[in-house]
């Protein structure tokens, strides 16, 4: 177990199955909800989206959703030890039974770092197969649930592989859920996509922005200015 200290005060203990990843962090700052907004992280894990987002904007309230009862368990130490505990709540369940777990339109705002591979797929490590492959949650379930707790016109805003974005996409208009806003990051700017980043709005209209892609490092290798924004690098410009 390690602890890390984020932008924000925020403190997180991660370990194995729990680490923190630069697709957490990606995905609180490209998250965007209004002030005091409630919003549901969907397989919280340690707590790290949520936390940040509770960092960005004091107003809001997060409700975390975790399988795991290790994770839940961090995911509280985690809000206790970054002074948080009044904003950020962890509720130990399965999401794929979300009709008993919340009551619906229950949120203006859902996130989810969800697992990235199909079960079988053999491209998740085994110490990491709960957390990166759909043994558990497929991408339909996280639909289901997210339309379930949004209230109409909320958003769902979630970090994704590319090579996933079709199924992406067919799943959450199957949940009355419109792409909206998306963004594809990169390592350096010749490189394919690593990550792409989306938001969709329950009950919206067709027509999808296109964000500018991220690039997080410069063609020396150093860090590009945005990542550094997005990691709250003191001499970041």
């Amino acid at each position: 177990m390690r602890e890390e200290l984020l932008w924000g005060g925020v403190r997180l203990q991660t370990g194995d199955q729990f680490p923190l990843g630069t697709d957490s962090v990606l995905l609180a700052d490209f998250a965007a909800f209004a002030r005091e907004a409630r919003i549901a992280d969907l397989g919280c894990g340690c707590g790290a989206v949520g936390l940040m987002l509770l960092a960005k904007d004091p107003s809001q309230r997060v409700t975390g959703v975790e399988l795991s009862p290790e994770a839940a368990a961090l995911a509280r130490e985690n809000a206790a030890r970054s002074a948080l505990s009044d904003r950020f709540t962890v509720l130990e369940g399965d999401l794929r039974r979300y009709r008993a777990l919340l009551p619906a339109n229950s949120f203006s705002g859902v996130i989810a770092n969800p697992p990235y591979y199909p079960a079988g797929s053999g491209r998740a490590s085994r110490t990491l197969e709960s957390a990166r492959s759909e043994t558990s949650c497929t991408l339909m379930d996280l639909c289901r649930c997210a339309s379930w707790l949004l209230r109409f016109g909320g958003s769902f805003c979630l970090v994704h592989k590319p090579e996933r974005l079709a199924a992406l996409c067919c799943a959450l208009r199957a949940c009355r859920l419109e792409p909206k806003r998306l963004r594809l990051a990169r390592h350096r700017a010749n490189a394919a996509p690593s990550l792409v980043l989306l938001e969709s709005r329950l009950g919206g209209r067709p027509g999808l922005v296109w964000q500018d892609d991220l690039i997080l490092f410069n063609p020396d290798g150093s860090e590009s200015a945005e990542a550094r924004r997005i990691y709250h690098r003191e001499d970041a410009r």
